[in-house]
């Protein structure tokens, strides 16, 4: 999530590794080429990962990484990200397969998009 404009960029995975974290980077630095990308970072052994420490060496000018205490949610913007979706998505909601679980996220993720303003007022991050 972009705190300075609202926009977010999800990437879905079967499952989260270096690999699929890589591929987030990589869709990040396609979204704001020529821009400095400043990520705020859990501690998760994903993140530090020898494969991210190598794509970090060569991409270092496009990124700068802030790790986060542990144990320190509180701390990161898009930990309410994912308690909104939740409450919105999940909570109290019978879902009758995984597809309509997706269906629902989508439609989430598409109202977000367009709501920075929200986002942003939501997750803190307003001026």
């Amino acid at each position: 999530m972009n705190v300075l404009n609202g926009d977010t960029v999800l990437h879905r995975a079967a499952t989260a590794n270096a690999t699929t974290f890589l591929d987030f980077l990589e869709i990040l630095k396609s979204r704001y080429p020529d821009q400095l990308i400043v990520l705020v970072l859990d501690n998760a052994r994903i993140h530090h990962a020898k494969m991210a420490r190598d794509f970090l060496r060569q991409e270092g000018e496009s990124f700068h990484l802030i790790f986060l205490p542990p144990y320190s949610p509180q701390l990161n913007p898009i930990e309410r990200l994912w308690k909104w979706l939740k409450d919105a998505v999940i909570a109290n909601v019978f879902h009758k397969d995984q597809m309509d679980i997706d269906r629902a996220i989508a439609r989430f993720m598409e109202y977000i998009d367009q709501q920075p303003e929200e986002v942003l007022r939501r997750l803190g991050c307003a001026a």
